[in-house]
């Protein structure tokens, strides 16, 4: 064996109880598993490295549903933002924004859409157009060495708009649909794993259901997913979820809802009403899973908190209507007394804004304060090219437990690497989980927890071995002390690492080693392989 793990406290990600076992690993797979008390006769395996986990608890890796590393993965080979928590593997694409497929004119577009996300990207060598070549980037990455953690994408929904349509809020045409049909299939080809969607996110919340349905449907045809940040977390949210659940039941589509939260004012303490809803579609054969993060804070651009008009026709055309006196205050209007729709319908309270980062070095200062008003966010807005990142202080601890429950729940960091100040997901969800919400308030049990980060997110990427602690599984495991794991990361030191996380393996191999960040680049891409379609015939799948 390459390396036996001895006397670790196995809790195997079924959600069923531990157990003290020895586990062998060998070719980046799991070879042997050794259950204290065996019977006589079998053997305790040796390798040529044996590690003492005494006190250990050994757990698949995590599965960062929702992750913003685009290009973090690919400027950054140490990564020990999500290394260090234990995370083997993020799924990329996310919010219908990212950076493949493109052209020429929407790759320099979402460069600057998404600033405040993954940064411009001066430092990155944009070298691909398609879903395929940027998978191939990463595999590439460093000098071919791969990247930290392995990585999954979604065909964003919005970046294949911007490519078929535009930037204009209307309908697309027949043959616009077409084409926004096979750029889907073909993402799904090269190897995507599903499809995302930003609804409050320009210029995907310009495509009205009829048309995702569509796409949903080319989706379903190939065995994806479809991911969206829904069109409201705030006013109208439950009825967001719902359409979200309508239409992908019309298009027979597996659906994974987002950051799954209820936020606002309005919606306190309703978190049982949209379980009530996903209960009743699940009970009748729908297939849903949903993740969220164990914070309340969102975290998201200060551009998108404007009204979808103003976002119209793209970054350019949105500066433009800032620097106009007359169209800024109608904005203004928009966002402080009916409700922006970028805002989930609900007048903004600037004293929820915090900022989180910005890219002109010359507003560092701003980073951490609160929003005095509109005056301020707009000259934020001019002066930093639509870069800034901002903290929204609107969730609902009551609301974040209660989901956390559920049976379709999943992890998901949702986070943001980019800006001064990030908000502290990025770097602590996963322990934030196991130290909080396991061991300090019994939210869930700790067995609960794991299948929750690793069973469950690996069935909806259909990973046949990935995910549990099993004989011929990948190798992807992590080691932490159940006694003192616990996030590092807080809102005045975000960038903080865990504790209580000494060990992370990715395929087998040592990514963390005894707390520290090894050299290792072990992650890979993982594609999933199409089934034939049987939705949408533009293409053969790939086996």
């Amino acid at each position: 064996m390459d390396l036996v793990i001895r006397d670790a406290e196995v809790v195997d990600g079924t959600g069923g109880p531990s157990y003290r076992a020895d586990v062998a690993i060998a070719g980046g797979r799991i070879a042997a598993i050794v259950q204290e008390g065996a019977a006589a006769g079998c053997q305790r395996p040796t390798g040529r490295r044996v590690l003492d986990a005494e006190g250990l608890v050994l757990s698949p890796g995590f599965i960062d549903m929702h992750a913003h590393s685009d290009l973090a993965l690919l400027r950054d080979p140490d990564h020990s933002a999500k290394a260090a928590q234990g995370v083997t593997l993020e799924v990329l694409g996310q919010d219908g924004l990212s950076y493949a497929p493109v052209d020429d004119r929407t790759l320099a577009q979402v460069r600057t859409a998404i600033t405040g996300w993954n940064g411009y990207g001066e430092d990155v060598d944009f070298d691909w157009r398609t879903v395929g070549e940027y998978l191939d980037r990463l595999d590439g990455a460093h000098g071919g060495r791969g990247i930290a953690v392995n990585a999954a994408y979604l065909i964003p929904q919005g970046t294949v708009r911007m490519l078929a349509v535009g930037w204009e809020d209307r309908a697309a045409t027949g043959a616009e649909l077409d084409r926004m049909r096979r750029l889907v299939a073909e993402g799904l080809e090269q190897g995507a794993v599903g499809m995302s969607s930003g609804l409050t996110y320009t210029p995907g919340m310009y495509a009205p259901d009829s048309e995702l349905t569509e796409l949903c449907r080319v989706v379903a045809g190939y065995g994806g997913y479809y991911c969206p940040h829904h069109r409201s977390y705030g006013a109208g949210a439950l009825e967001a979820y719902e359409e979200m659940v309508r239409l992908t039941r019309d298009a027979g589509c597996a659906l994974h809802l987002a950051h799954a939260t209820m936020n606002f004012g309005v919606n306190e303490g309703r978190a049982p009403e949209l379980l009530a809803l996903l209960d009743g579609a699940l009970d009748a054969g729908a297939d849903i899973s949903l993740d969220t993060y164990p914070y309340t804070p969102g975290c998201t651009t200060l551009v998108a908190l404007l009204p979808s008009w103003a976002s119209e026709g793209g970054p350019g055309a949105v500066l433009a209507r800032l620097r106009d006196e007359e169209t800024a205050e109608r904005i203004r209007h928009h966002l402080e007394v009916t409700g922006s729709d970028g805002c989930h319908g609900v007048p903004v309270d600037w004293h929820t804004i915090e900022i989180a980062g910005v890219t002109a070095p010359g507003l560092a200062g701003f980073t951490g304060r609160r929003l005095d008003g509109w005056a301020t966010a707009r000259r934020l807005l001019l002066d930093d090219r639509l870069g800034t990142t901002i903290l929204q202080h609107v969730g609902h601890e009551e609301n974040v437990r209660t989901i956390m429950r559920h049976r379709v729940h999943t992890g998901g960091s949702d986070g943001i690497l980019q800006g001064l100040k990030p908000h502290p997901r990025a770097y602590g969800t996963f322990p934030e989980y196991l130290g909080r919400y396991v061991r300090e308030l019994g939210v869930l049990s700790l067995e609960e927890c794991v299948a929750h980060l690793t069973s469950r997110p690996a069935a909806r990427l259909r990973l046949p071995d990935r995910g549990r602690i099993r004989e011929g599984f990948v190798a992807d495991l992590v080691l932490f002390d159940p006694e003192t794991v616990a996030s590092g990361a807080t809102y005045t030191a975000p960038r903080t690492l865990p504790v209580g996380i000494p060990h992370v393996l990715v395929d087998g191999r040592f990514v963390i080693e005894d707390g520290r960040r090894t050299d290792t680049l072990a992650g890979r891409t993982i594609r999933r392989t199409p089934v034939p379609p049987r939705a949408f015939t533009g293409g053969a799948a790939r086996r």
